[in-house]
């Protein structure tokens, strides 16, 4: 993986874990995972982008997430979120229902130098082909529509590279 690839991957565990100020509330991430390949539909709210990086991960109550970095030249800090719950395995399909969007920007408010997402109540589904236990993945589909009626879509196929994944392990704060 290049430097550049490794510095957007460690971003986004950044960008996924909570910060110390949402500790109490907000479970700690788990499990990061990095997907290489390309985006052929990334549309947020009707507009369409192409895509920096994708990644999974999930916490320690069981939430995953789809997180997208948009190539965004107005917005290097844009990216989206594709969050649910009770996502199942059936032999080498996942899948996610989803029931929020989280999509943070530039102009988000900030909490510990990171903008926090603003969190919109969604309905939608997210279909992984391939399982991060071979570390392969071929394909992610996700389809969203939030309360407004704004639609988010994403079509990501693989390069046929094993899946980075991490294991990720909260420690105790050491600032009292």
């Amino acid at each position: 993986m290049s430097l550049r690839w490794q510095l957007v991957a460690i971003a986004i565990i950044f960008l996924a874990a909570p910060s110390a100020a949402e500790t109490q509330s907000e479970p700690s991430t788990i499990a990061f995972a990095r997907i290489s390949g390309r985006c052929s539909t990334l549309m947020v709210a009707g507009r369409y982008f192409a895509c920096r990086a994708v990644a999974f991960y999930q916490n320690e109550v069981g939430r995953a997430n789809f997180t997208i970095v948009l190539d965004d030249p107005t917005d290097s800090r844009h990216i989206i979120t594709f969050s649910g719950d009770n996502g199942r395995r059936l032999d080498d399909r996942y899948e996610l229902p989803i029931d929020r969007m989280l999509l943070k920007s530039k102009d988000r408010p900030k909490r510990d130098g990171l903008p926090v997402p603003l969190v919109e109540t969604s309905t939608g589904m997210c279909m992984q082909l391939g399982s991060f236990v071979s570390g392969q993945i071929s394909s992610i589909a996700c389809n969203a529509t939030d309360r407004n009626g704004r639609s988010y879509e994403l079509q990501f196929e693989s390069d046929g590279s094993p899946v980075r994944m991490w294991r990720v392990r909260p420690s105790r704060p050491t600032i009292k």
